[in-house]
């Protein structure tokens, strides 16, 4: 790989690089990005020739990338995170609370308890702007992938700004439609006789439920997805019995707590953001907010 020392790459180059590989062409690059097709190709070339490398091969389908463009992606995207949490940080440092402010949360989370936290936010602060980003991957806040992250695992990093907000009680929850067809279960060993709804690939959260609860693995389940709020559509649907936050289902009168009190599983949550945040008015709003919305939520 020969690299041409002597070309500044600007930042152009390596954006319309990653729309390449998002989009797999350059024409569908250029409409995602608002550009000219030419310009997004010239941008292509051009980084090549400043790095030496070859970064697409063309194919009936399109662009395909090579081993030297998915090695420098990952980098390139790092680069994409910093230019977007640069310009969030620059909108949100003039007077008064506006700019951009990125959250990240499960979808559960994200779908069913932050809306109406996050519209009092805005009827407060009309300026300000929310991100709203919805995985279960644990997003990088030191990578500033977002800004404030409602997450459930304490974090470990020195760097961040921490609080507990508590722990959010789990339970068995069915439908009184599924009840009344199949019956309520009197004792955990009746669970083997219902239609159990659960997970399909195993994480730390699942590991650790198996061994406090261990009739809630893989094998038992009759039906197993990954994603939380498939599970709660389920379970609203009357398919049969899951898991689901104890406050959640408390909102839906035909919703039923099975076995309350015996389902020793809990979500303790916390919010974190980057202590080089912590002067950020926006920021610092929007972590205050959901800091007391989320308490009310428990608390509910």
């Amino acid at each position: 790989m020969t690299i041409d020392n002597t070309t500044e790459i600007g930042w152009e180059l390596y954006r319309s690089f990653l729309g390449v590989m998002d989009a797999g062409s350059l024409s569908a690059a250029a409409r995602a990005m608002g550009m000219a097709q030419p310009t997004v190709g010239r941008h292509v070339v051009s980084l090549e020739k400043a790095l030496g490398v070859t970064l697409f091969t063309r194919s009936q389908t399109g662009l395909l990338p090579t081993e030297a463009a998915l090695a420098l992606q990952p980098l390139a995207q790092a680069m994409q995170r910093a230019a977007a949490a640069l310009q969030r940080a620059a909108k949100s440092q003039s007077s008064g609370i506006q700019g951009t402010v990125r959250v990240t949360a499960s979808e559960v989370i994200g779908q069913e308890v932050l809306p109406p936290l996050l519209a009092q936010l805005q009827d407060t602060y009309p300026d300000l702007t929310v991100e709203l980003v919805l995985t279960s991957r644990v997003q990088d806040l030191l990578q500033r992938e977002a800004d404030i992250a409602v997450r459930m695992t304490q974090p470990r990093q020195e760097q961040l700004i921490a609080r507990r907000v508590g722990v959010i009680p789990l339970g068995l929850h069915a439908h009184k439609r599924y009840l009344k067809k199949h019956g309520t279960p009197a004792s955990l060993a009746d669970l083997a006789q219902h239609a159990l709804i659960g997970f399909d690939e195993e994480t730390p959260f699942v590991r650790a439920a198996r061994k406090a609860f261990p009739i809630w693995s893989r094998e038992n389940f009759a039906l197993r997805t990954d994603n939380d709020m498939a599970q709660m559509a389920l379970i609203r649907a009357g398919y049969g019995i899951g898991v689901c936050q104890v406050n959640l289902a408390a909102r839906d009168p035909n919703l039923v707590n099975i076995l309350p009190g015996n389902i020793p599983l809990s979500l303790e949550t916390w919010i974190t953001m980057h202590e080089d945040l912590r002067n950020n008015p926006s920021c610092k709003v929007t972590f205050d907010a959901l800091l007391t919305g989320l308490k009310s939520y428990m608390a509910s």
